[in-house]
């Protein structure tokens, strides 16, 4: 069977075969060369070259994601796991919380709050893999953390009118591989994180942070009853470290990475901004729907159509069993 397909295999092949949830392929007509061409390599981060490069990357984080005047963006240490376990240890705790998640990183953040931070009012939220929660049934006076897209179920939320305007508690979003690739309400989020290596194909181990006012208020009002290592620190003497958010940062980043982050903004904004990247992530997602369309063999894992997930797409093989997938995989990858 192996040897028959891999004989009648049509010859097109695809330019770049990559394909993950993260790191992801890197952007078309990349070449190192040109795009480290102006990296600092060598040079500090507190020096002043160091530092405006990081200031703009800042900037052009905001512009391009729309991000209102008044949040705060900043880069932090550890990817987007570093970022959410961030504001989890710093903001959890004087409300109940409810913890949705319907894939693996967001049952993390569940174990977090249950076995770590060990949280007296925690509210499980969950669903098995392709579908969603009844996010109807959220207490919004519970602080909520949640993914917007499920990166390893191929589920995400089809938007943001489930999050009431007058909430009570705090909105916590981890939406590492929805930044750049899909709408985000800016009215419904109050923290939001992300990591370069998604949408944007960056490099890892640094994370993205926004935040709203709400945020900052909760920050300077609340201390947790649990010790924060430093890269966890975001208030100095009870209030707001705006350094942080100003350009500097928490720990020693890679220039190099800040280099290859600025290359992939300037590249988005050749694309149109959020709006031409979003264009460009439907279009490639509506080549996949199109296949599963017109192949009864195959399936989206998400059950309802406005939850499949245009950037990690999950699929579903029927009636193969799973030593006949890991052939079929086995197949691609050597082809």
């Amino acid at each position: 069977w192996s040897s028959f397909l891999e004989m009648s295999a049509p010859p097109p092949k695809p330019a770049c075969p990559n394909f993950s949830s993260g790191p992801c392929a890197k952007r078309p007509g990349f070449n190192p060369g040109v795009a480290y061409a102006d990296a600092p390599f060598g040079r500090s981060h507190r020096a002043a070259i160091g530092k405006n490069k990081i200031k703009e990357s800042m900037r052009l984080t905001k512009e391009i994601l729309k991000i209102p005047k008044d949040y705060l963006v900043a880069m932090v240490p550890a990817s987007d796991t570093g970022a959410v376990e961030m504001m989890m240890w710093q903001l959890l705790g004087p409300r109940g919380v409810t913890v949705c998640h319907w894939e693996s990183f967001g049952s993390g953040w569940f174990t977090d709050a249950e076995k770590q931070l060990k949280l007296p009012k925690l509210r499980n939220l969950k669903a098995p893999f392709g579908e969603l929660p009844d996010l109807k049934s959220i207490d919004w006076n519970d602080d909520v953390v949640f993914t917007w897209n499920g990166t390893t179920s191929g589920v995400k939320v089809p938007n943001g009118d489930w999050i009431p305007d007058n909430r009570g508690g705090l909105s916590i979003c981890d939406a590492t591989s929805a930044a750049f690739a899909m709408d985000i309400p800016w009215n419904k989020i109050d923290v939001l994180t992300y990591s370069w290596q998604k949408c944007l194909g960056g490099e890892g181990a640094h994370g993205m942070l926004i935040i709203s006012p709400r945020t900052v208020q909760r920050l300077e009002s609340y201390k947790p009853a649990w010790p924060l290592p430093k890269i966890f620190r975001l208030t100095k003497n009870g209030k707001l470290d705006k350094a942080i958010f100003e350009g500097d940062v928490i720990n020693t980043p890679s220039m190099a990475c800040f280099e290859d982050y600025l290359d992939a903004l300037k590249w988005a904004n050749a694309c149109g901004g959020l709006d031409g990247l979003i264009q460009r992530s439907m279009r490639n997602f509506n080549v996949v729907k199109s296949f599963v369309e017109k192949n009864s063999w195959i399936s989206f894992l998400a059950k309802d159509p406005s939850t499949i997930s245009n950037t990690s797409v999950c699929l579903v093989i029927n009636d193969l069993n799973k030593e006949q997938v890991k052939t079929m995989l086995s197949l691609l990858e050597r082809n």
